[in-house]
Order: structure tokens, then sequence, then C-alpha cells
């Protein structure tokens, strides 16, 4: 299998553009150096046959420097970029979100450059082994594609190998495309002092194959241009920023998704573009949390604050509640609480006194008086066995993968699953002969694998095959392996340090990284991949749909290197990307709740990248590009991006801190969003960036989300045809009620209810605390004072009522009259009216209701039966959907618990034949809007008489402690089903057996 690139992706080209429009006026251009004589005769005695006219060939840029501003400005307008202001120096940034083909971009980068304007020698620099293996290999695999999108223009390309130096001399005197690829490491070590010299990087070192030239100096005369991938990595120190600048690059280009510095930005490629773009695999997680596990003193360290006295920490325990029922909460307490009277006299904690809360970064923990446990932070105590909580997560891990063979498998995709464990003899052991064995995650692994393939829903993927063979063919781990042998004269497997900079690591990446092919083809039987934390940065792979972190405590890799690992579109065994979130799906299987696993990875998307999400800053649109009246390109600019900011406010698209409202989401889904007038020639550029700042990650709870299927032994069944067919039918409604008992009503009302007092101030005192951690208040004081003026003119109250309720000024006279309150309308007259037109409108729905009229419109008005097959419905497992066999579906999704308790209740009972959850689309009309009822159910009584029911299951009984409007749309149910006349039913209980009982 050979990987196929797509070359025509806008994206891509994009930042490529971004690069070769830097040098846009610059014409093909070479610069042919002499390479330097030797020194002495005898040095060129030693020569390697090389004259001292020998030629080398290095890159020139003939541009002034305010050419390449003007050319970087444009194309940070043209990017949407904050300009820069002056040229400080020639370093460039692109950020592309991991996964979206940064590699590929930069290496394209350069043969466009070369293209363009002649430039012929490069140099990537590179942090790790990891990511020095995976450019050497994504050279090796686009060699063809290059070659023959740029009509087979030679290039040579290698690896730095100080024992290979004539690769540097052939890098300088070459007149084709020389890509060189080096570790940081390899040339960090510079020293001016004659006295350290022998322990300066060989690179720096005279040597008499460069005819006593140091190799760097060759290096130098090219003038590279250097491409650093992730220079966060790469330029993190000052040495290695000055062992960049001794390179002597013509111009630096920063490729990474998580730039420190920023400096000159071309190209922006966030984690919010690539995942609204489908770019890279959408997030799934799978946290495992653990429930109805009360039985001992549960206690979890969440954090510790000695910012105040006394000190406290936050610990998550089991608490008893009301009912009866034991829920995990999270509490603060401090030194000396008893645990026993938190927990609402849990005796299980009994003696769980809080001792000490210690604070020492890096240790802390809390202890206690009567126990000798100390709960250090993010440990627990009382938890399930740690062993147990691990084999899970594999069998999720391996379900999950065999899922996904069953979809993929058929449209030519591998699957990949990827483990990160903490420790190499979790997964790998030694016995006393120094022979390997399976270590306890491996043994797990092979059970849980042979568990799962027995499975008849698996069958179709193993056939014939031994499932014990291919337990152990399947799985392999990579590791570091430690240069000292042992007894048998190998290596033993380590623990590695996750940097993947030593020889020791590379060991670790051979197989996984050189035969990435083999590695996806379906003849290569390994599937599941087993790695220390050297595989956290720079290895990835894009048939990786799984990743499981088993580690002891929670993970101590960044989110973003986790799923880093595999956010890249999947690859066919015809080399092809395949796109669309139906088959990329990246699922996490991670050893926290899914809850806490999006907000670290939305806090580090912001951290890293600095995005805000949901909020508005005041200066955010200031760098908009736009033309003005003459065509001149410019930006909006600050003013004007405080006038939309304002306008936003205005409008409560946001709050006061700009916070985005739902307000504004929704006028952007129906693109009716409201700007000012100032910028309505820019409206398509401010709205772009709303819907980004308004965006975010979708990561849903993977292992209980559900697609609710039909059940059609039910649905196709004579009883549930007979149900719906007695409640299918549509109604019209008509309305009659008497003006003067609405009078007498609201007056009544207004007259015994209404409570309007006088205006107060409210005095709140706050005291300030200014410390390094910041200002912070606290409120110390609160008075209160009534303001009795009356310096306002009282407004037409009639006329807003009547704009309000369309009633007649002569009906809202009469009630505000015969209601004998008009004297607090001038107490505080807006208070007056609000409650007022309150009591107005709630007196007319439930007129409105008491003199409704329904009717059958006729035989032809239904809803379909078939609607329930284009029903597309989905429910979480353990909090909103039950099991059932009498349903037209598979599953009762509920909205409440009171639901939740009726749909258990149908499936036991005997008499109840079938029943539905009636779907949103099941509306009648009301003067209040559309209402859904519950439930329609067929009752069966001694195999003979069959009853037919609507249900409405609300929590009360009653009317007072429900919503008027929904009491009112209640009413109007009943009405609808008692003109239907089809010995419907309609029942309104909050329990089950308050319904059975009506039964009997």
């Amino acid at each position: 299998m050979k990987f196929q690139f797509d070359s025509g992706l806008d994206y891509q080209r994009e930042a490529i553009d971004a690069v070769t429009d830097l040098f846009d006026g610059q014409e093909i251009c070479r610069t042919n150096f002499t390479v330097a004589p030797l020194k002495t005769d005898a040095q060129m005695e030693m020569s390697f046959g090389q004259a001292s006219g020998d030629l080398g060939v290095g890159n020139r840029l003939r541009l002034l420097d305010e050419d390449v501003l003007d050319n970087l400005q444009g194309i940070q307008l043209r990017n949407g970029l904050a300009p820069s202001q002056e040229l400080s120096s020639l370093d460039f940034t692109v950020e592309m979100e991991t996964g979206t083909g940064k590699t590929y971009v930069y290496l394209r980068t350069l043969f466009e450059l070369n293209q363009r304007y002649g430039f012929t020698k490069f140099i990537i620099v590179v942090p790790s082994v990891a990511i020095k293996e995976g450019v050497h290999k994504s050279l090796e695999m686009t060699e063809p594609h290059f070659q023959g999108l740029y009509d087979n223009t030679p290039f040579e390309y290698f690896v730095y190998d100080s024992q290979k130096l004539g690769q540097v001399r052939n890098f300088a005197t070459s007149d084709s495309i020389q890509i060189m690829v080096i570790n940081i490491d390899a040339f960090q070590r510079s020293f001016d002092d004659p006295q350290r010299a022998d322990k300066a990087n060989i690179i720096h070192r005279p040597h008499d194959r460069m005819m006593g030239n140091k190799p760097i100096e060759f290096i130098q005369e090219t003038r590279p241009v250097v491409i650093i991938d992730e220079p966060q990595s790469v330029s993190n120190t000052e040495n290695r920023r000055k062992a960049i600048g001794q390179l002597n690059p013509l111009c630096t280009l920063r490729y990474s998704a998580t730039h420190l510095d920023k400096r000159h930005m071309l190209y922006r490629l966030d984690s919010v573009d690539a995942y609204e773009k489908k770019l890279v695999k959408q997030i799934e997680v799978s946290g495992i949390e653990v429930e109805d596990s009360h039985n001992k003193s549960y206690v979890k360290l969440l954090q510790v604050d000695n910012r105040k006295s006394p000190i406290q920490a936050q610990v998550e325990l089991d608490k008893l509640q009301k009912g009866g029922k034991v829920k995990r909460q999270k509490k603060w307490v401090k030194a000396g609480e008893d645990l026993l009277d938190t927990t609402g006299g849990r005796s299980v904690y009994d003696g769980y006194i809080i001792e000490d809360i210690y604070c020492q970064p890096g240790n802390e923990y809390i202890s206690f008086t009567s126990k000798p446990e100390i709960v250090r932070l993010g440990e627990a105590i009382g938890q399930v066995d740690d062993d147990e909580y691990k084999r899970l997560q594999i069998r999720k891990t391996i379900e999950e993968h065999l899922n996904k063979e069953l979809q993929l498998t058929p449209q030519g995709i591998k699957v990949l699953s990827l483990f990160f464990i903490d420790k190499v003899a979790n997964y790998r052991e030694y016995d006393q002969d120094g022979q390997p064995q399976p270590g306890k995650y491996a043994r797990m692994f092979e059970d849980e694998y042979i568990r799962a393939a027995r499975k008849p829903k698996y069958q179709s993927l193993f056939g014939e095959v031994d499932v014990a063979t291919a337990a152990t063919d399947v799985q392999d781990g990579y590791f570091a392996v430690d240069k000292k042998k042992d007894a048998s004269g190998q290596g033993r497997l380590k623990d590695s340090r996750g940097e993947g900079k030593t020889q020791a690591d590379e060991s670790a990446y051979n197989t996984i990284m050189k035969n990435k092919e083999w590695l996806l083809n379906f003849d290569c039987p390994l599937k599941f991949i087993f790695s220390h934390s050297a595989l956290k940065e720079g290895w990835d792979n894009p048939n990786v749909f799984q990743i499981c972190t088993l580690n002891e405590t929670a993970s101590t890799l960044k989110k973003r290197q986790e799923i880093g690992r595999g956010l890249r579109l999947a690859v066919n065994q015809d080399g092809q990307r395949v796109h669309g979130f139906d088959v990329n799906t990246l699922t996490v299987m991670a050893n926290e709740s899914y809850e806490d696993f999006a907000k670290q990875l939305q806090s580090e998307i912001e951290d890293e990248e600095g995005i805000k999400f949901g909020v508005v800053e005041k200066h955010l649109f200031a760098s908009l590009p736009v033309v003005d009246a003459n065509g001149e390109a410019g930006y909006l600019g600050t003013e004007a991006s405080e006038t939309v900011w304002q306008h936003l406010r205005e409008q409560d698209y946001i709050d006061a801190k700009g916070k985005v409202q739902d307000r504004l989401r929704q006028d952007l889904k129906n693109g009716d969003v409201s700007l000012p007038e100032e910028v309505s020639e820019h409206t398509d550029a401010v709205t772009a960036v709303l819907r980004k700042v308004a965006g975010r990650l979708n990561i849903q709870n993977k292992d209980n989300r559900r697609e609710v299927k039909l059940n059609k032994a039910v649905y196709l069944s004579d009883d549930f045809k007979q149900l719906w067919d007695r409640i299918k039918h549509k109604t019209t409604y008509r309305v009659d009620f008497d003006a003067n008992e609405l009078i007498e009503v609201c007056a009544g009302e207004i007259r015994d209810n209404l409570r309007v007092g006088k205006a107060r101030f409210i005095t709140r005192t706050a005291r300030l605390d200014v410390t390094r951690g910041g200002v912070e208040a606290e409120a110390v004081n609160e008075t209160a004072a009534t303001y009795d003026a009356r310096d306002f003119q009282l407004p037409d109250i009639v006329g807003y009522l009547q704009n309000a309720t369309n009633l007649t000024r002569r009906t809202l006279v009469e009630i505000l009259v015969r209601s004998e309150r008009l004297e607090d309308f001038r107490n505080n007259p807006q208070k007056f009216i609000e409650q007022v037109l309150e009591i107005i409108r709630r007196q007319m729905r439930l007129f409105i209701v008491d003199g409704i009229k329904y009717q059958k419109i006729g035989d032809e008005h239904y809803y379909c039966q078939e609607l329930f097959e284009q029903e597309e419905l989905f429910g979480y497992l353990n909090r909103n959907m039950v099991e059932s066999s009498k349903s037209v579906y598979d599953h009762v999704v509920y909205d409440s618990d009171v639901e939740a308790d009726f749909a258990a209740a149908f499936e036991r009972n005997d008499e109840i034949k079938v029943y539905a959850k009636l779907p949103p689309w099941f509306c009648i009309d009301t003067p209040l809007g559309s209402y859904n009822p519950d439930w329609a159910v067929m009752v069966e009584q001694d195999g003979q008489q069959r009853l037919y029911f609507v249900v409405e299951s609300k929590g009360s009984l009653f009317s007072d402690s429900l919503r008027p409007t929904e009491e009112a749309k209640i009413k109007c149910g009943k009405a609808h089903f008692q003109a239907l006349g089809n010995d419907v039913e309609f029942r309104w209980d909050n329990e089950y057996d308050n319904f059975l009982h009506a039964l009997q």
C-alpha cells in the first residue's frame, strides 16, 4: 500500500502561498560560492580530490526589507491576521492544527520556493528522534508525489549523521534541491573557548574531511531556508536560538499547532477551524465512572487552598441525601471537620476527622486523626480495585475496536488502537532467566480479546482463525531498549522519559515509524499498540481510532498530545484519505470523567492557542481586513471593534463580560444577526468571527449514547394499530369566554395578591485584598434604603396593557378601577404594570382554556403511523433511557424520573399490552402553543376487554404546583381526545399506582 496525497486541498494551498508570497518580486536567483581552500599545504594533500575551485550553491535574497514587509502585511491582511508593523526579523510563523498535514505543507513549500525563486538549500530542524523519523518517513512517502507534481525536479534528502559528513559537503556543493533533517541536539553545543572545543557537537569542530573547516561553515555559506518543526520544543532556550542563528539562515519558517512565540504570523488553522472543516477526526470520550459503590469511606482529594485562613481542601465523598440515597458530591472541608457529620451521618466515615491539610506544591495531602490513610492530590481511598478498573478500560477499548472493524473493514480501512502505559513492567516482565514474559496488562488484553472474539457479533471478523493465537499476534509493545545487556545478552525494555531524544528511544520507533504502510495493511496482523510515554509526541497514525490511557492516576499527558496521536483522517487500502465524521471518530478511553477530560482539553486550547471559548473581547474585530472606498486595504480598527461589541451587548447577544448568549447562537444559526450600521459592509467578516467565537469542540459521552431503534414486533402488531387508529386524528378549536367575568376575576386577584413595594437602594460593601494572586473582593456589609421620590411622569398604563393583551381600553379601565390598587401605581409604576400584566395574562389563559371547544377535522387529517419509521431518536444509557419490550421503540427515552417509573411499570404489568412514549411530532394545537402528551397505552383485562388511554405523567396532581401554561395545555389535551370520541380516556397521573387504580 502506498499513501496517496491530494494536491488540491484549499487550506494547504493557502498555507503554502502564505510563505511563497513573502518573496514576491524576487527573480529566480542562486549564489555560487567557492569552497574554502585548505589552510595549509599539508591539509591540501589530505583532501579527497576536491580542488580549491570547487563551487557550492546557495540561496540568495535580493528583496529589500521594506518589500518583504509589504508582502508580509498583504499576506496577513488576506488571512485575517494582526499586521506586523515592522520587519524585526526574517522569522515567520505558520500555525496548523495537529493532523492537518503540517509536514506535507512545509515540504511542498520547499518545492514551491525552488520553482518560483530558485532556492535549493533547506534544513528541517526537529526536537526529537520521533519527529526526525516521522519527517524522514514523510519525505520517502511523498517523493513520487512531488516528482510528479514538479516535473521530476531532482532533489535529495537525508537525515544528518555526524559520521557521514560527506552528505554535508554534498549539501553545500550540489545544485539540486537539498533537504537536510537534523535534530537540534546535533548542533546546539558550540563553544568559543578552545579548552572546551572537544565538548562541542562534531558539526562545530574542524574536520579533515571538510578540508580543515567546520561542517557548519559549509552550511552557513548556503544561506539555507530553515524549517523549524515544533519550535516550542526546538527554540525554547537561548542556547538553542543561538544555535539556529549559527546556521546563517536566509529565513526561518516555524510550523506548529502550539506556538509559544508567534513571530510574523503568516497563516493560522487552529483546532476550532480544523474541527469545523472536518479536517481532523471528531472526538469521543468514554469516561468510566463508578456508581452505586458506596460501601466504603470514599474520599478523593481534588484541590487544596491556603490563600485564606483557615486552610481548606476540596474533597469528593459520598453524602447521604434526604430520600435515603447516597450521592457522590464535592465539598470544601477544613482541619477538625468530622466527615461523619459532613456526609449526613454515614457510619463508614466514623473516625475520619480531618487532621492536617498540607499544601506544599508537589506534595499536597490530607490526613485523619484516627485513621492511618493519607490521601494525596488526585488520589482517592475507598475506590474499586484499580486492576479491575484497568481491565475494564482494556475491555472497552477492544470492544470499540472490534465495533469499528465491523464498520470500517468493508470500506478497506484497517483499525488501530493505541494504549499509553506508565510502566513497561505492566506490559512486559522478565523471569529469573531474563526471558521476557507478558505483564499484567498483556495478560488482561489476551483474556479480554479472547472473551470478545467469542461473541457471535464478532464472528465475521475471525472466521476460522485461532483466537488464542490472534490475541498474541494482534498486539505488541514499543519501548526504549536499555543499551546495557542482561545475562541473556539482550537489552531490556525500560521506562522512557518520553522526550524521544536518545538512541535508546529510537529503537521504540523503527518498526512503528518506518513501516507505516505495512502497519496499515490488512496483511499486517498488528492492530493494538502498547507504548510508554515515548510515543506522546512525534508519532501518529491516520488509522488510530482508539486511544486508551492505562496510567496509575489521571493522565499526565496533555489532552492535546493524547488525542494528537489519532486526529489525522483515516486512510484506506488504496492509500487514499477517507473524509467524513461517519468514518473519522477518535474514541478516547480516559481514566477520568468525560466532563473533566473535555474541561481540561478546552483549557489547554485556550492556554496554548489563545482562544477564549464563548467570549467576545472588545478588540476582537480590530484586525479584520477591510477595503475602503478608494480600494485601499486596511483594518477595521479598535474604535469600530468596540462599537460592534457595544452593539452586541445592547442586543443581549453577550453579557457584561462578553460571554456569548443563546440569542446570538440562535441568530447565527438563522443568519439574521443584528450588527451596527458602521460595519454593514463587513457583515460577513464580523459574522465569521462570531461563529468562531461561539463554537467549541463537540465532545460527547460516547459510552452512554445510543440510537433508539424501532421495535417492529410492536410497531406492526394489530394491538398497536388499534391504539394508533384511535388517537391519530387531528382537531380544530374555538374559544368563548365572558368578558365581565374576566374583569371581575382579574380585579379581584390584583386587589388581593398584588405586591408592589417602593423602590429601594441596595448598598453592598466589599473589602479588596491585593496580592500577587490578583485583586480579590470579599463582601462584608449590605444595606437597603427605600427610594420614595415621585419625580417621574406616570406612563399610559392603559395603552401599554392594551398593546400587550389586545383587550379593549374599556375592559382594562374597569379592571384597574375595580382593583382599588391604583395608589400602588403611583408608588412604582413599572413594577405595578409588570405584575398587573402578569395577572391579566394568566387569567386570560385560564379563561380561554375554560371556554375552548375542540372538533375533529375529518378522517383524512391524522398523524401517519409511518412517521415512527422516519424518527431518529437518541438517548443516554443510565441517564434518560430504559430498555423496552412493549413499546414501539426498543428503548424509552424519558424526560423525568416520573416518566422513568411509568415506563418500568408498563413493562412489569401483564395487562399493559402495548404502549408508546408519544414522539415530539405528535402535537395538539392549543391557544398556548403545541401540546405533546406523554403516553398512549392499551390495556387488556381478563383477556377480553380492551381499554385505550392517553396518559400525562406529571410530578404532581395539584394544579397550583404546575405552571399555569402547563395546566392549561393539559386541559386542552383532555378536550381534544374527548372530541375524537374513540373510547380513548385521557388520564393525568403523577404515579403509576394512581393509573393502575383507575383500571380496577
